[in-house]
């Protein structure tokens, strides 16, 4: 068991492992991050801020010689950079568990074997297979990159075979798979945990609503049927059981028009949909990753009121500053800035969550605000 004074070590520096450092350095741990850029929304909230590439086997070891455990908020750390840090520390979760997220092939050949329902798709590693990979999945269909694809990159719809290697072009002939095109009826996700003694620990179901394949709003509880609730939570827990989590893991879901669950996507890490527990819940979703990496009991998951969460990309800077007080009148709104230097389009700069009946109305009114004129 890790105890509160130990120095923890996070592997990525965004605005999860910002979230799980301000949870980390409440319960009185210390908190080092490793990751190619300085000032970063992790960096400005830990003690010690490591500049290097994931890449850099040497400064990983440095890293994890200075910590009493790893983690990530980050799963595109390559399995060499893993292997080097659990030489000197705990790493958690492991990174056999990294290696099978992070690649689609891997992740979808894992689910398969465990019987967990998944989209119907094929592998690409060559025109031939993504010729056959068409013909059998039909048209609309998704072209993904095996590796390093998030918020909807590396992504490229197809809509006729003629469209087919354009398509593979655009994503440079990288590795892929083709997945059947899904006409789903909603997006929900499950954020769960495991300890280090094998207890199981979710938040419930949420329901994603995506604009421009990036997360728009998360509504929570997701408002579904008791008996898909029971599975998609059923699912998230074998998932964590048979990967051997030791931390937190976010399932994605499709549910479709006619009631069934297809896992989308797997991340072995806190989640932007469970960015609303930090409000709403007894322990949020970074408390619980810290709890279970450090082998402490886990935290109740309850939560105290309905939520809602939307996220604030950086396109609401295009006239200026957002108005914040603005956003604030309702004082049911709650807002977390992730202290990025630089808005752009589509960057994810915070979140807004509000509480209570009514919460999702409330949260969308509040961001409505935010953009001037």
């Amino acid at each position: 068991m890790i105890l509160p004074g130990s120095v923890v070590g996070v592997m990525g520096s965004g605005q999860l492992g910002r979230m799980f450092a301000i949870a980390a350095r409440r319960m009185g741990y210390r908190v080092h991050t490793l990751s190619p850029d300085t000032d970063t929304p992790t960096g400005q909230v830990a003690d010690v801020e490591i500049v290097a590439s994931y890449n850099d086997l040497e400064a990983v070891a440095r890293f994890a010689r200075g910590v009493s455990v790893v983690t990530f908020e980050f799963e595109n750390v390559s399995a060499a950079a893993a292997q080097i840090a659990a030489r000197h520390a705990p790493v958690r979760p492991a990174g056999a568990v990294l290696h099978t997220t992070q690649h689609r092939i891997r992740e979808k050949t894992f689910l398969l074997r465990n019987g967990l329902p998944v989209t119907p798709f094929r592998e690409v590693h060559g025109e031939a297979d993504l010729e056959q990979a068409v013909t059998e999945l039909g048209t609309p269909c998704v072209l993904k990159t095996a590796g390093f694809g998030y918020d909807g990159k590396g992504q490229v719809r197809i809509e006729s075979p003629q469209d087919a290697l354009a398509a593979w072009e655009s994503i440079h002939r990288a590795e892929a798979v083709v997945e059947a095109f899904i006409d789903f009826d909603r997006e929900v996700s499950v954020v769960a945990a495991r300890g280090l003694d094998g207890t199981f620990a979710h938040f419930g179901v949420v329901e994603n609503r995506h604009r421009r394949h990036i997360l728009d709003v998360t509504i929570a509880p997701a408002e579904i049927g008791a008996g898909i609730a029971a599975d998609a939570v059923q699912i998230a827990r074998t998932v964590l059981e048979k990967l051997e989590v030791a931390g937190v893991l976010c399932v994605e879901f499709f549910v479709t028009r006619d009631g069934r669950l297809l896992v989308n996507e797997l991340a072995p890490r806190p989640h932007n949909s469970g960015h609303f527990t930090f409000d709403a819940c007894v322990t949020s979703q970074f408390e619980q990753q810290l709890r279970a990496v450090c082998g402490l009991p886990l935290g109740s998951t309850a939560q105290l009121a309905p939520a809602a969460m939307a996220n604030l990309l950086g396109d609401l800077w295009l006239n200026g500053e957002p108005d914040w007080a603005g956003a604030l009148r309702d004082p049911r709104v709650k807002l977390h800035l992730y202290g990025k230097l630089e808005p752009r389009p589509g960057r994810k700069m915070g979140h807004l969550t509000a509480l209570g009946p009514g919460a999702e109305a409330a949260v969308l009114e509040a961001r409505s605000r935010l953009a001037r004129s």
